[in-house]
């Protein structure tokens, strides 16, 4: 991975590309235009959450909460073509995420129809963990609210343990976010960090881990990743790892890494910082966007700030890092 400079000499981060390209991709220059300041903007506990480095470890942990759903997890069987070009939903997955993060309240919300629209072919069904057969269809509340409260839950808790303070704290983060799954069709998402995790306890009771999910784990142990970015994943993917809690590792046929992952995961990152700089091209243009339309940047959330969950050192598992 390589840094850049921008004409006025400040370091900028980027995320390189399947062929190592040393420019941000085209998509990114696009959040310098728009009408507004965004569902979000300067201040707030999503951009210090979905703006982090710690994204690198979060969309993994994501992933490997996902596959735990029999129902999404038959729609990735049957429809995704992850396995014949990862980098190719990667890059999709990115561009929703910083869209919706920092681009204007138009392209947000047109992002966000767009990911439905292509969704709404991906219908079929599965047998859940008590036997019976069940239809499925991608934009199904039930499926969105999982999806939805698995990359909350990823994003935020890889943060705890290797990103700054959030403004607000995790409740801020998770209130806010709840956009992002209200613009999906999830209604009322989750509100509070308790109300998230009392909603993936729910879901995770009918958790079904089958071979379809040891299938699922072994490609993301695994992925086939070109370059350095082949070779530098196993500490995200091991980091990731040692972030879920022992039943969620279980139910993945994962055991926590007998290396330091926590602690390597976060050398990794802070070296990434150091190297690529501290704010994405994402942000940069978002901000020249804000600057642009003399908009207020979004004040910091009027909830006090969880001590918990502003600390960057704390874990939600009670390890050492």
């Amino acid at each position: 991975m390589d840094g850049e400079k921008r004409a006025d000499g400040a370091a900028v981060r980027w995320r390189p590309g399947r062929s190592g390209r040393r420019q941000p991709p085209a998509w990114t220059h696009a959040l310098a235009e728009g009408e507004d300041a965004g569902f979000f903007g300067p201040g707030s506990a999503v951009w210090a959450v979905n703006g982090s480095l710690t994204t690198l470890v979060a969309g993994i942990r994501a992933l490997l909460l996902q596959t735990l759903h029999p129902g999404a997890m038959a729609g990735v069987h049957d429809w995704s073509h992850y396995r014949d070009d990862p980098l190719a939903r990667l890059d999709g997955t990115v561009r929703w995420v910083a869209t919706v993060t920092f681009g204007d309240t138009r392209s947000a919300t047109a992002a966000s129809a767009f990911v439905s629209r292509l969704h709404e072919h991906v219908t079929g069904s599965y047998v859940d963990a008590r036997g019976i057969e069940r239809p499925y269809a991608a934009n199904d509340e039930e499926l969105l609210r999982w999806v939805h409260d698995a990359f909350t839950e990823a994003f935020l808790g890889a943060h705890l343990i290797w990103g700054g303070p959030i403004p607000g704290g995790g409740d801020a983060y998770v209130r806010e976010w709840a956009q992002a799954g209200s613009s999906m069709g999830v209604r009322r998402p989750p509100q509070s960090v308790a109300e998230l995790r009392a909603e993936m306890a729910g879901f995770l009771v009918d958790a079904k881990p089958d071979a379809r999910v040891a299938d699922a784990v072994r490609f993301l142990r695994k992925p086939g990743l070109p370059g350095l970015t082949g070779r530098l994943y196993p500490i995200l993917f091991g980091g990731a790892v040692a972030s879920l809690d022992a039943d969620t590792r279980s139910l993945l046929g994962l055991r926590r890494p007998w290396w330091p992952a926590i602690t390597m995961t976060r050398a990794f990152l802070a070296a990434g910082r150091r190297v690529l700089g501290p704010v994405s091209p994402s942000e940069q243009n978002a901000r020249a966007r804000i600057a642009r339309l003399g908009a207020d940047p979004v004040s910091t959330d009027p909830v006090g700030t969880d001590p918990v969950s502003a600390d960057p050192t704390a874990s939600a598992h009670g390890e050492t890092h």
